[in-house]
């Protein structure tokens, strides 16, 4: 059985700050559970405070994934695999959450899995140890929260405006134009990109297609509309261009993807 939820973070946070989520899965002797992650905009911190999941290479091979670090925004879909119960508890941030809170542009981190320790050493080290030792997600909330409001307060980051074209971009679900919002914030293309891509990880027009894409994501388990409508209300007017972008950033045919048997997808049925 697999247990997702997320938990709406203070109001202090909002601006940089998603959600909280959970994900447990009981696996008495049901086998192994396989977790895919697709491409996203967004950056992630997770701890696993039970059970430890093998990342699934292309190759074939499997590595173990760091017991807690950052997941950063990502144009690939990447497969995780667990034999045992599990436990995870994930702070799903804005890009731009990463210069402001940690001074790293999230460029440095795109596409990648680090662990805590490699990013933010003995701090990390401490923050890892407190939330695998906290008895509860109420208390891990808790725990997060502070280190995060504490970050937060400490920041010398200034907000560009830069910031504010991601959210703009997320908000309208990746259906903008790049050169309008450049013009918009008195950029030229190339500044705007350049400036973009430390806040976000990536230049604004894939930013924009992982976004609409994500779109899409959250249509899973709409049973009003057919495909066709959901590619066309996610701006995607081109059937076999919308195939092939999903097929990129998720590895599946949308039609298997939405068919409720593909697989990881456990955790959307909640």
């Amino acid at each position: 059985m697999i247990n997702y939820y997320t938990i709406q973070p203070s109001a202090a946070l909002a601006k940089y700050v998603r959600f909280f989520w959970v994900l447990e899965g009981d696996l008495p002797g049901a086998g192994p559970y396989t977790h895919r992650t697709m491409a996203d905009g967004c950056v992630e911190m997770f701890f696993h405070y039970q059970g430890i999941f093998d990342e699934l290479q292309r190759t074939g091979e499997m590595d173990k994934s760091p017991a807690a670090g950052f997941s950063g925004p990502t144009r690939h879909y990447n497969r995780f695999r667990i034999n045992e119960s599990f436990g995870m508890f994930g702070v799903y941030l804005y890009p731009f959450a990463l210069p402001v809170l940690f001074n790293i542009p999230a460029e440095a981190i795109s596409d990648q899995l680090l662990s805590l320790k490699t990013l933010l050493g003995g701090e990390g080290e401490e923050l890892e140890e407190k939330m695998m030792l906290a008895a509860d997600n109420r208390l891990r909330v808790q725990i997060m929260t502070g280190y995060l409001e504490q970050k937060l307060a400490a920041q010398t980051c200034c907000e560009p405006a830069v910031f504010a074209a991601v959210h703009y971009i997320i908000q309208n679900k990746g259906l903008v134009n790049v050169e309008d919002m450049a013009a918009r914030h008195f950029l030229s293309a190339r500044q705007f990109e350049r400036k973009f891509k430390q806040c976000s990880g990536f230049a604004p027009k894939l930013y924009s297609r992982i976004t609409r894409f994500q779109s899409v994501l959250s249509e899973y388990g709409n049973q009003h509309q057919s495909l066709s409508e959901i590619a066309q209300q996610c701006g995607y007017y081109d059937q076999s261009h919308f195939i092939h972008e999903f097929k990129e950033f998720s590895g599946y045919h949308p039609r298997s993807f939405f068919s409720g048997n593909a697989e990881g997808n456990e955790w959307r049925e909640g």
